[in-house]
């Protein structure tokens, strides 16, 4: 999905982080930490952030991150992955902002937004890259190491793609609409399995973030009154839907070496994620995204 290139993204919006040494597990990015983790999330239903634990909860680290400062328009967006974010963090706040109000009669509280590097200090606790993308309510803000990108492609199989990588991102604002929902705080998230609240609460966050993409053609940035995004292809809707089955539970247990167990699943199987998205991505409704309104999500 390309940006528009006169659109003006704000690099304020976005933190750095440089994170802390000797917090690695697993191995870390490069030594299959992502999928251990993920795994343990698997078979234990927890928060896998919770279970790092650490750190102070303040989220500043001592080493400096990412310099964002030419991460100014829609040009830099399409040609950085890091302004990418940037970027697409405005349209994201931009379009709930205005589905909030308009869909659910509420107001939009823009989520944190952190890119940080190794190890990062959250309101949810110390999480290293290996735990991937993820975001704490506690502190209503959405974490990212941008090495996952290249993770989910080396390791979950799906392509490195600026669509893809925007979906994983609206997936996790996707969360912080929960949050404003107050449907986060409501579900039973030790309930797992295919029907269990955890999976729905992430299959609804898929829907989520399918709306947002299906209608970013459509988003204006106020700033100069053109659309943030050209209308993607077929084949760049193909990526995003490629990457939310390479973090289905069942891929992710095969991906392992493991049995697929779907009594642990957290999070739903591939076909799961990439229906939910459609369906957002279609109908581009709160109502069409209620998981916890069907029998079987």
């Amino acid at each position: 999905m390309t940006f528009n290139e006169g659109v003006r993204g704000d690099p304020s919006r976005v933190r750095t982080s440089g994170g802390r040494r000797g917090m690695a597990i697993g191995g870390g990015l490069g030594g299959g930490g992502l999928l251990l983790v993920l795994v343990v999330m698997l078979l234990t239903g927890q928060n896998p952030v919770g279970l790092l634990g650490g750190g102070d909860g303040t989220g500043q680290d001592a080493a400096p991150g990412l310099d964002l400062r030419n991460c100014q328009t829609g040009a830099d967006a399409n040609a950085r992955t890091e302004c990418r974010m940037v970027l697409t963090a405005d349209a994201l706040d931009v379009y709930w902002d205005g589905a909030m109000a308009e869909q659910a009669g509420g107001s939009y509280v823009m989520p944190g937004f952190t890119i940080f590097t190794d190890a990062v200090d959250t309101g949810c606790g110390a999480a290293t890259s290996a735990v991937g993308p993820f975001y704490c309510p506690a502190d209503s803000s959405v974490y990212l190491d941008i090495g996952f990108f290249d993770q989910l492609e080396t390791q979950l199989g799906a392509q490195n793609a600026p669509l893809a990588q925007m979906y994983i991102v609206a997936h996790e604002w996707g969360h912080h609409t929960q949050h404003l929902l107050g449907t986060m705080s409501s579900a039973d998230t030790r309930d797992t399995g295919p029907t269990g609240d955890a999976v729905r609460l992430e299959l609804q966050a898929d829907c989520f973030a399918g709306m947002f993409i299906g209608a970013a053609a459509t988003t204006v940035d106020p700033d100069t009154g053109e659309t943030f995004l050209q209308e993607p292809t077929a084949d760049q809707v193909r990526t995003a839907l490629d990457a939310a089955a390479a973090v289905g539970d069942d891929r992710i247990q095969q991906s392992a070496g493991r049995e697929v167990e779907p009594h642990t699943w957290t999070h739903g199987s591939a076909e799961q994620r990439t229906r939910w998205f459609t369906t957002g991505y279609g109908e581009g409704t709160l109502q069409a995204c209620d998981t916890f309104a069907v029998g079987t999500p």
